[in-house]
């Protein structure tokens, strides 16, 4: 599905009037501050739940406001014809936090729900904007969340078995910084973790495996040729050759001392090697950039194996690709039939990024002061 209707209100500096889209490609640019990351910002919020660029809500609603709202229209993707009214629309999202009273009220078509996962699930959202190249650079959390948005869009069970599993290591961490050993209460503990984190690490390598074939076919279609040594495994947080609950067990007094959980899925990490080093210490700061490109594609093929459309949101690509590389990522988002959205300060060239006899149906707007204009 495609966002074809964005409605903000108290939105950073957005203006509260709708704004129609193309469920393939949307041109925005502007000068710096005029609001065109901000648009990027509230389609992550349908997608995501939250900010792409900052953590705290506070930080996005408009000065002297205390709630801000966002409202997407989602129609069936770039196959449908463009947005032409209310009734065209599949579904209908609604997010809105009162930043005051600490509370989010969510809406799927009219009617309140009360997880985030059952709103996104509707809008997978990919961000590329300077801070997604951490993938590579940046700790095995990163990773991780790379890959568990992909596992949440491929398996319906996976955003419910997390949550689970998050919730019993916070027990399980509580019962090790207690001071004293309760070996009873931790072999509970113990037990109902690690059946969760079987599950949980199944999901994640049933997708993974997914991807990894994806990214392999697309590396064979691109030139790059430095990826010939590069070796990508899961690492699943444990060895497991052997019982989870055997492991925990047997470093129980390493986890007392330093009073939370060593050994699971919260150690998982996507391990990228070239030629047996850290790729983080072997690649140039370009090759790790056209990796984490790669990875992104990837994930969308994922997806448009099973017929999903990945909405990905471009912000400032002409601060961190060079022409050739946007014009690569460009055709290859275009031949997976995602939605996008590209913000620049320049105004955009659609030759540049795919050939006068290659320019797919756009639209292209224009930002100043938080307003978008249609050109």
């Amino acid at each position: 599905m495609a966002l074809v209707r964005l409605q903000t209100e108290h939105f950073r500096n957005l203006a509260p009037d709708p704004v129609s889209f193309s469920p393939s490609f949307n041109l925005i640019y502007g000068a710096n501050g005029s609001g065109k990351t901000s648009v990027l910002e509230a389609i992550g919020y349908l997608g995501l739940g939250r900010s792409f660029r900052v953590s705290r809500h506070q930080a996005v609603v408009a000065h002297g406001q205390s709630r801000l709202t966002v409202f997407g229209g989602l129609d069936r993707g770039a196959e449908e014809t463009v947005f032409s009214g209310e009734g065209a629309l599949a579904h209908r999202l609604g997010i809105s936090r009162d930043v005051s009273a600490k509370e989010t009220s969510l809406r799927v078509d009219g009617e309140s729900v009360r997880s985030l996962s059952s709103m996104a699930k509707h809008l997978p959202v990919s961000v590329i904007d300077p801070g997604v190249f951490d993938i590579v650079a940046g700790g095995p959390g990163k990773r991780r969340q790379f890959l568990d948005w992909l596992v949440f869009h491929v398996e319906p069970s996976f955003a419910s078995v997390w949550q689970q599993c998050q919730r019993v290591t916070s027990q399980r961490n509580q019962t090790l910084r207690n001071g004293r050993i309760d070996e009873s209460l931790l072999r509970v503990w113990d037990s109902q973790y690690a059946a969760l984190s079987e599950r949980l690490s199944d999901s994640r390598q049933f997708t993974f495996d997914r991807f990894k074939e994806a990214f392999d076919l697309l590396v064979e279609q691109v030139d790059v040729p430095w990826t010939q040594g590069l070796k990508m495994e899961l690492f699943p947080g444990w060895d497991r050759t052997h019982s989870l609950t055997e492991i925990l067990s047997n470093h129980r007094e390493q986890e007392l001392k330093v009073g939370h959980t060593l050994y699971g899925p919260n150690r998982a990490d996507i391990r990228l090697k070239f030629e047996g080093r850290p790729v983080a210490e072997t690649f140039s700061r370009g090759q790790q950039k056209t990796l984490v490109i790669l990875m992104k594609i990837a994930q969308g093929m994922v997806l448009s194996d099973m017929g999903r459309q990945v909405t990905f949101l471009l912000d400032d690509i002409n601060a961190e690709l060079d022409v050739g590389h946007r014009a690569m990522l460009a055709r290859k988002l275009r031949a997976l039939g995602s939605q996008v959205f590209i913000t620049s300060i320049e105004h955009p060239d659609p030759e540049s990024l795919w050939g006068s006899d290659e320019t797919p149906d756009y639209r292209m707007f224009h930002v100043e002061h938080g307003k978008l204009t249609e050109e």
